[in-house]
């Protein structure tokens, strides 16, 4: 790490300390509230998509068993 680059970290680390320091327990509440509602917005997504790929699957093995039926 060169030498200019340790007081840009360090003013970032104090900025964040600050912030830190100036959240009240109402702030930190929320914030723990947002960032759960996107963790969960995210893993539905995830679930839907990989639900949709195994029914397409299985849809379209029906298909080619019916078709080889006929």
């Amino acid at each position: 790490m060169n030498n200019s680059s340790i007081p840009d970290l360090a003013d970032y680390l104090a900025g964040m300390a600050s912030v830190g320091a100036s959240m009240t327990l109402t702030d930190v509440g929320a914030a723990v509230g947002i960032a759960v509602a996107v963790l969960g917005f995210l893993a539905n997504m995830i679930v839907t998509y990989r639900r949709d790929r195994r029914e397409q699957r299985e849809s379209d093995a029906r298909v080619a068993r019916m078709k080889k039926r006929g």
